[in-house]
């Protein structure tokens, strides 16, 4: 078995309200489960910020071998506060403009065709605050339908108010309802490239994802999960439009995680994202594999993400399927299991037993990516 001397690792996360700080204090967490269960000694050191995203060093030994990763994080914490700032009320007025985007540009007829519990992940949210709004709308015109005056409507205005406030929204926040009506304004924004202050966000990331992977390794390895997918396919395909043979001669895998790239890609306007998904399939230096889990409802599950952005006659992404249940201990997969969003993050997170996949050994681990790609690591012999 061949082992990773040096790597370099570009990691696009999905859309948290985590900075890169907070993203590399999560990385060490789950680096020590997966040597905990792995046997490896690992060491993560401390984050070394930049204009353009975070960095950080992580070293792997075993069996008198070292590994030696560079692992980049290009998270979008300032975008998704920008999206969240503003009052309840603004956030929840622009999340729905945001789903009727969405469904004027096709997108959710598409959800619905390819993958229809992403098209249940999508209006849920929605119909939760219509329901919280059609409650407070009773309480309101309540005492029109009790035959009393016009006057009570001012007691019933401050109680349909206070219902909203109190007792709605910290239920809907349970569900990140919020959070989620951001998460719909950064699809429609990246779909329709309509943003100046997105694109210049892709730009400098483009800046600084070149500047990685002039660094020298044996191996590049690009992850990314869920919503990180389209903002990994803009910034990497931005890079194949100014430099066709950029990873000429390197040893490059391209890893989407709960890929939610047809979140993005699927409306009607996506013709830049669904060009650089081609730019990345045509790219023969390019390994693209794509990780589905059957019990994550918030991806495309079995969806070839290349074909369906109009490009059939490329090199499909492998897809490669894992399960969460057998990287947790029973009693851990059972706290988990009906909280959707906690087992979509699933992928990023540490292990309690060994698998057939693991993100900290994907992006740090001495085995090459592609031997995960072809055997999964679970098959292999001991480090």
């Amino acid at each position: 078995m061949t082992f990773i001397s040096q790597r370099v690792a570009l990691h696009f996360p999905g859309f948290e309200p985590l900075d890169g700080s907070a993203h590399r204090a999560r990385y060490e967490r789950s680096a020590r489960q997966s040597a905990a269960v792995w046997k490896l000694g690992i060491s993560v050191a401390d984050t070394e910020g930049s204009q353009h995203g975070t960095a950080f060093d992580v070293t792997t030994d075993t069996d008198g071998w070292t590994t030696r990763s560079r692992v980049h994080v290009f998270d979008h914490n300032a975008l998704v506060s920008r999206l969240r700032s503003g009052s309840v009320a603004a956030q929840v007025v622009a999340g729905f403009l945001s789903a009727a985007g969405i469904i004027g540009d096709g997108g959710m007829a598409g959800y619905f065709r390819h993958a229809w519990r992403f098209g249940l992940f999508f209006i849920f949210p929605f119909l939760l605050m219509m329901l919280g709004v059609s409650l407070s709308a009773t309480i309101l015109v309540m005492p029109l339908g009790l035959d009393l005056s016009a006057l009570h409507l001012l007691w019933s205005a401050g109680l349909s108010i206070a219902f909203f406030v109190f007792a709605f929204l910290p239920f809907a926040e349970r569900f990140y309802t919020l959070h989620l009506f951001a998460d719909w304004r950064m699809a429609v924004a990246l779909g329709r490239m309509d943003r100046g202050d997105f694109n210049a966000w892709l730009e400098d990331c483009a800046v600084a994802a070149r500047a990685a992977l002039s660094e020298d390794a044996d191996e590049y390895v690009i992850s990314s999960h869920s919503m990180g997918s389209s903002v990994a396919a803009h910034v990497i395909g931005i890079l194949l439009e100014r430099e066709p043979d950029l990873f000429e001669g390197k040893q490059v895998i391209f890893a989407t995680l709960g890929s939610a790239i047809l979140q993005c890609s699927l409306l009607r306007p996506a013709h830049l994202l669904r060009s650089r998904v081609g730019l990345i399939a045509g790219c023969s230096s390019v390994k693209w594999i794509d990780i589905q889990c059957l019990t994550d409802a918030i991806h495309f599950y079995k969806v070839p993400v290349v074909a369906v952005c109009g490009h059939p006659d490329l090199s499909q992404a492998q897809m490669i399927f894992i399960r969460v249940k057998q990287m947790l201990t029973s009693e851990h997969y059972k706290k988990i299991r009906r909280d959707f969003l906690r087992v979509h993050r699933q992928y990023v997170l540490g292990p309690d037993n060994k698998a057939p996949f693991d993100f900290t050994l994907l992006t740090a681990g001495p085995v090459p990516a592609v031997e995960f790609a072809a055997k999964g690591y679970k098959a292999m012999p001991g480090f």
